[in-house]
């Protein structure tokens, strides 16, 4: 059976610096907050060229960390893709605020800024919210359209929120992600680009004070010790050993990514003329937390024939927040979401990892062009 995600491969080929970090980490016993985190955050912060890198116990932590120091909350709008995993939305209405949904671009999966645009005057024309914050999701590892987003925001003086969780690793015009808008989230969920071996999260910013707050938010609103409660916070914290794994695995990541690339460019090579491929616009670079397509017609089809052929495929959101239970009674923007809904139908992923070799990556190729081949014939 061939992996969707290879954690094994690269656990194998790091192993003796994961056991001498963990080591260390036991042998010096200090699991929450040891000098391994510090050092984690600082590595952080210079790889994506911020001034402060604060870290916490997961993605989802993260983005309430952010919106919390910002002070959104009740009657608040925050602009959001509904094709996009919960937790995007889910920390907006968890705080009192209210996700307003956009529509993506389906050649990038990321925000639509045409409708972004579109979506926050009619939010401000009808007045019974005030727009406060944009958060653009960074899908399957490109980052979104920033220099579109920035400008819109400082437009209409809204605060931007990069939800970089897939994204780490990307770039656009030479900045990574994560060092976009007033401050980034990030996870470290084992299969996001850089995971470790457990939950983890971080918040990037290059406001000093703006870091502050969200460092006391993550210990439940600490000021001068654990003793002195200056704000109401939470328990958030990334332990020891997590960040001494992520400091290994950030020591290979560029290497990671440079074969992540090949793997997407012999995908593109080869299925381009088959399926819809992901388009990367000139100037950025996608970190390839996931490879998506699209198909035409019944997916169903093409998954199962992969499955046969011992090929696993993952469907990346079969169902938009817009439409769930939880989240359908939020405003959407002006004519509806079409995009996100048709892209939740046919859009499916392919196993992509740094460790995809060419042999398997070929079979899961020529599995790709039959399935498509024979759900077109029937």
């Amino acid at each position: 059976m061939v992996a969707f995600i290879d954690l094994k491969a690269q656990q194998e080929r790091i192993k003796p610096q994961l056991d001498a970090a963990i080591a260390r980490v036991l042998a010096n016993g200090n699991y929450i907050s040891g000098p391994e985190v510090a050092e984690f955050e600082q590595q952080l912060a210079d790889y994506v060229g911020v001034a402060h890198a604060v870290s916490c116990g997961n993605g989802t932590d993260a983005l309430q960390i952010a919106l919390l120091a910002e002070g959104i909350g009740a009657g608040d709008a925050v602009f959001v893709p509904s094709f996009t995993f919960a937790a995007t939305a889910e920390m907006v209405a968890l705080i009192g605020a209210t996700p307003v949904f956009v529509d993506i671009d389906p050649n990038t999966f990321n925000i639509d800024v045409e409708h972004l645009e579109a979506t926050i005057d009619a939010i401000a024309s009808a007045g019974d919210l005030k727009p406060r914050a944009i958060i653009p999701v960074d899908l399957f590892g490109l980052p979104a359209d920033y220099a579109s987003i920035e400008a819109i925001a400082a437009k209409h003086g809204l605060y931007v929120l990069e939800d970089g969780a897939q994204g780490f690793g990307g770039t656009q015009n030479g900045r990574r992600a994560c060092s976009f808008g007033t401050v980034a989230t990030t996870s470290f969920f084992p299969a996001k680009p850089l995971g470790c071996y457990g939950d983890g999260g971080a918040v990037l910013t290059n406001d000093p004070e703006r870091a502050a707050v969200m460092r006391s938010l993550c210990i439940h609103g600490k000021g001068t010790d654990k003793y002195d409660n200056v704000r109401i916070g939470m328990n958030s914290r990334l332990d020891t050993l997590q960040a001494a794994i992520l400091k290994e695995k950030l020591a290979v990541f560029d290497e990671e990514l440079v074969s992540r690339q090949a793997a997407a460019e012999r995908y593109e090579a080869a299925l381009s003329n088959h399926v819809r491929t992901p388009r990367v616009p000139a100037g950025f670079t996608s970190s390839w937390a996931q490879y998506s397509i699209i198909v035409d017609g019944d997916r169903s089809a093409v998954m199962a024939s992969l499955k046969e052929s011992g090929i696993p495929s993952v469907v990346y959101y079969a169902k938009p927040l817009h439409l769930q239970t939880a989240y359908k009674h939020y405003p959407v923007g002006p004519g509806g979401l079409p995009k996100t809904e048709f892209t939740a139908e046919h859009v499916m992923s392919l196993p992509m990892h740094p460790y995809l070799d060419e042999a398997t990556q070929a079979k899961i190729i020529d599995a790709v062009k039959n399935a498509v081949a024979v759900k077109e014939k029937v």
